[in-house]
């Protein structure tokens, strides 16, 4: 295994998943399972033969109806960047697959790991100049999928996590939108660093044309168990990288990201230091 593979060391089978050994390959097959990724969709980190030659690379099968395996091909296959996915394989006949070569590169949570003395910092302003980068692609593709997220919460929702005092804020939502090319889950865990540069954006799944200041919220957005973009300083870095692409609307950002962090804060109940955290967060910057 190589240094780089060792950073991805996937964990063992944790649910019944499809065969990948089973998929209907054109150009690529599998010949070893080297871990199963935590993912909605069944995928598979694999050692596999492509052009005579052995890779390692992921295979994601779809494992509901709504998987939108056919928009990720589609949107990879338009996109000649050095930090995107190569497609290898793919099919779209009883299991819909797609493989894709290994990027190179650790995840800034690995690089950082606690953070001291604020060394994302420094990682910022390429992030967001990234995220800047891909909203200005003119990409045929369909708009994104609706969440749960993309939604203001309801009363019932703040209520039961005791922030009433937001119901006026959320009724206050932006009056308009910008649509762009948007990844839709911009986030570190999709993002591969190598020496202090970009190297990898993975899983296109969730892209399409959507709401450009809830594509930049969902990136700046603090995650449970995240040591960084913890601060002030760290999200206006981010903030100034972006803004040499493109254009952003700050309230509404912030916004997308409020209404993100009470659903964020549903089902992390048990994590004491995120709901501190992100109580703390909603009572700063979203006083009326």
């Amino acid at each position: 295994m190589t240094a780089n593979q060792a950073q991805f060391e996937h964990p063992k089978k944790w649910r019944e998943t499809c065969d990948p050994f089973k998929l209907d390959y054109h150009c690529f097959r599998p010949t070893e399972i080297l871990g199963y990724p935590h993912a909605g969709n069944d995928v598979f980190h694999v050692k596999g033969i492509h052009d005579g030659k052995e890779m390692t690379a992921y295979v994601k099968a779809a494992r509901q109806q709504n998987a939108a395996i056919q928009n990720e091909v589609s949107i990879l296959r338009q996109i000649d960047l050095p930090y995107v996915p190569r497609v290898i394989d793919f099919g779209f006949q009883d299991t819909p697959f797609l493989v894709t070569a290994e990027m190179p590169g650790k995840r800034l949570s690995v690089i950082v790991s606690e953070n001291k003395d604020c060394e994302a910092l420094s990682y910022m302003e390429e992030y967001g100049e990234t995220l800047g980068r891909i909203h200005s692609m003119n990409i045929k593709s369909i708009p994104v999928s609706d969440r749960k997220f993309f939604h203001a919460p309801t009363d019932e929702i703040l209520e039961k996590l005791g922030l009433q005092y937001l119901k006026e804020y959320f009724m206050d939502a932006p009056k308009e939108s910008t649509t762009v090319f948007c990844h839709g889950d911009f986030h570190y865990a999709n993002i591969l660093w190598e020496n202090h540069h970009i190297s990898g954006i993975l899983d296109f799944e969730l892209s399409g044309y959507g709401n450009r200041d809830f594509d930049i919220a969902w990136a700046l957005l603090l995650r449970p168990g995240q040591n960084f973009l913890k601060t002030e300083e760290e999200r206006q870095r981010f903030l100034e990288g972006y803004g040499k692409l493109g254009l952003f609307d700050e309230r509404a950002v912030k916004y997308y990201m409020a209404q993100s962090y009470v659903h964020f804060m549903l089902f992390s109940s048990n994590d004491t230091d995120y709901m501190e955290y992100a109580r703390n967060w909603l009572l700063k910057n979203c006083k009326r």
